[in-house]
């Protein structure tokens, strides 16, 4: 079978079932073969040495599409099937187009979008995905391995709550403007054996930095999407410049971690368990077995090495 993938994290469970895909998008970039292969999207926006206000800001200044899909390109790759992702309007191309452009080809491939938005979706997309490509053992094999490292976490950190409680967890996933990341994180925080609260119950949204500092976490982490870890400390700055940064518990007691989003927590893949695995470190490192430093995508929060706290507004 013949597969185009306009999504990083399918790319990456089509690599794990060991199909590679004949054409990604340009932001597919796991494992590093998939940088090799036709890239069939492009974007408007730039992001290379961009801050986050500035990529920001220029998202909110696209009139029209912000991905492009190349048709032409497509066509000439002949797919049996495309899958893309219908859960974040500015992270992929739009699965209405993606499925107009199909109807376009001759003959016209199937689509197949995934739209996960919780954490058991996530990993049940794993399944889906292996259907559609006829791995559905690799796939079966894949996520019963998936639900067992699950299931180690939660057997942990089932110790760790009763033993020193939740800690209040803040995950954000763009730093300018703060915005808190959603979907499957909520469950992750709460499998993970931290506070959920803070997290929405939904899609990822912009919070008052008011707010962030009213709920205080006691673990905060950093994970912008689309940022590798050098990116995501570098983007700590924006918080680090708002008013009672340097108050906040987690801050006081070095319990700020700057992740790998683009690795880790943005992406609905099967590595969500990498990420819990991460994350459950940050929260409860006695209990993992493992310290967040141990985890290469993972950095603690250097306040020394942070900007003056500005002192107004914020």
């Amino acid at each position: 079978m013949r597969v185009a993938s306009l999504l990083p994290s399918a790319t990456e469970t089509l690599f794990a079932l060991g199909v590679e895909p004949v054409g990604v998008s340009h932001s597919c970039d796991h494992p590093p073969a998939a940088r090799e292969l036709p890239t069939l999207t492009s974007t408007v926006v730039a992001h290379a040495d961009r801050s986050a206000a500035d990529i920001d800001e220029q998202m909110r200044d696209v009139d029209g599409a912000v991905y492009d899909l190349d048709e032409a390109r497509l066509a000439d790759l002949e797919p049996d099937l495309l899958v893309t992702q219908a859960t974040c309007d500015v992270c992929a191309v739009d699965a209405s187009e993606v499925r107009a452009a199909a109807a376009r080809l001759d003959p016209a491939p199937d689509v197949l979008a995934c739209d996960p938005h919780s954490f058991a979706d996530a990993l049940d997309d794993v399944v889906r995905i292996g259907a559609a490509v006829g791995e559905e053992a690799v796939a079966s094999d894949l996520r019963a391995d998936l639900r067992e490292r699950v299931d180690a976490v939660r057997e942990r950190a089932e110790r760790a709550v009763a033993d020193e409680g939740r800690p209040r967890t803040a995950v954000l996933d763009w730093t300018d403007p703060p915005i808190r990341a959603g979907h499957w994180v909520r469950d992750m925080v709460e499998i993970a054996g931290g506070d959920p609260a803070f997290q929405p119950d939904g899609p990822s949204e912009p919070v008052a930095w008011a707010d962030v500092r009213e709920f205080d976490p006691e673990a905060l982490v950093v994970a912008p999407c689309g940022f590798d870890r050098d990116r995501a400390v570098d983007s700590v700055a924006d918080l680090a410049a708002r008013p009672g940064f340097d108050e906040i518990t987690a801050v006081v007691d070095d319990r700020a971690y700057a992740v790998d989003g683009n690795g880790l927590f943005n992406r609905p893949s099967h590595r969500l368990v990498d990420s819990l695995e991460a994350l459950f470190a940050c929260l409860h490192p006695e209990y993992a077995g493992t310290t967040p430093a141990a985890h290469d995508r993972v950095a603690r929060v250097d306040r020394a090495a942070m900007p003056s706290v500005c002192p107004d507004g914020g």
